[in-house]
């Protein structure tokens, strides 16, 4: 089942600028505050800061409860995978495809 996009992750070339910048938007402290990802959260949504995420430019992200099944639907349909499945940890599974137009698309679980 597609739980709709609850992910946001912007990449950053300057993580503590970009802290400050979210903060002040999103009226937030991170829940996440590393050197690699800083997390914030309002609602039911995530919004993420990715200081190495520039080759891959902004990602949303589909939450989803199958991710192995999602992914294969999306290749079926067209799509090429661009990040496997890959395992970030507390029990967070995320991919990445890019659709028929170019599209860059994550998946999280």
């Amino acid at each position: 089942m597609n739980k709709g996009i609850r992910t946001v992750v912007y990449p950053v070339k300057d993580v503590a600028k970009a802290k400050t910048f979210f903060r002040e938007l999103l009226g937030v402290e991170p829940y996440a505050d590393d050197s690699y990802y800083v997390g914030f959260k309002v609602g039911s949504q995530d919004i993420g800061l990715d200081p190495n995420g520039h080759k891959e430019g902004m990602t949303v992200y589909y939450h989803v409860d199958d991710i192995h099944k999602s992914l294969k639907s999306l290749v079926d349909a067209g799509a090429t995978t661009i990040q496997e499945i890959k395992d970030i940890g507390e029990g967070g599974l995320i991919a990445s495809v890019k659709d028929a137009d170019g599209n860059l698309m994550g998946l999280f679980q």
